[in-house]
């Protein structure tokens, strides 16, 4: 074999030992990937499992559980009520899901708070560790304003809510009324028309030239609002 030949020979060697090279690592590759793949799984929905159904199907998967917190809930008790990461997200095998358990419905004691006044109800609500939920309004010409009527959920053991929701007395209806127009009236009219109304009044003085002495230059509330009999209406009047 001449020189040429030894040439020729080794550089066919070297491009074989580049090709099955070449070979080898794409192979490496591929068979990484697969295995990198295969290691994926999907993340089931746990919320409403009890822990146990939630531990077994995560452990099918090679997943494992851990507990991350436990609340009061409407709920069984050990049954996930929320999870880290949410379902259908690709996890890697032997990675954690955090779930919060429940501990089931909270049981409070109520205090009884009808005939109470809403300020008072509140202060009892907190002393229980419990707070005013709703609070609805009725209109009870016998009960005094401001008086709890109804609660809900009634006194005594059983709550499963941490609020206290209460009907509370408005007191007797109001009488209410139209505000006039008043402006470019004198004042000595326009509180003849308040005092026949029964509305009280205030009045105010400004310097006004351009308006006649005496004479209603602004109201509040505006003309037309709606007006309870208990509303001090402000008139400013021209000096």
């Amino acid at each position: 074999m001449n020189f040429r030949q030894r040439i020729e020979w080794l550089l066919r060697m070297v491009l074989l030992v580049f090709i099955l090279a070449s070979a080898a690592f794409l192979s490496a590759i591929t068979a990484m990937r697969i295995a990198i793949h295969g290691r994926e799984v999907s993340m089931p929905n746990l919320v409403g499992k009890n822990v146990a159904d939630a531990t077994g199907e995560l452990r099918s998967r090679g997943l494992v559980l851990r507990v991350a917190d436990r609340v009061y809930s409407e709920q069984a008790i050990n049954t996930v009520v929320r999870q880290t990461p949410p379902p259908g997200l690709l996890m890697k095998v032997s990675q954690q899901a955090h779930v919060v358990l429940s501990l089931g419905q909270r049981q409070l004691q109520i205090p009884p708070l009808e005939g109470n006044s809403l300020r008072v109800s509140r202060i009892e609500l907190l002393r229980a560790g419990l707070q005013v939920g709703e609070v609805s309004g009725l209109t009870l010409p016998d009960v005094a304003a401001d008086t709890v009527v109804i609660q809900n959920p009634k006194p005594g053991r059983g709550g499963a809510s941490p609020r206290g929701d209460v009907l509370v007395s408005q007191g007797a209806r109001e009488d209410a009324y139209v505000m006039p127009h008043l402006i470019g009236m004198t004042v000595a009219d326009a509180v003849r028309r308040l005092e026949s109304a029964s509305i009280k009044r205030k009045l105010n003085t400004v310097s006004a030239p351009q308006w006649p002495h005496g004479s209603v230059i602004d109201q509040t509330p505006q003309p037309g609002a709606r007006v309870a009999g208990s509303t001090v209406v402000d008139l400013t009047v021209a000096e």
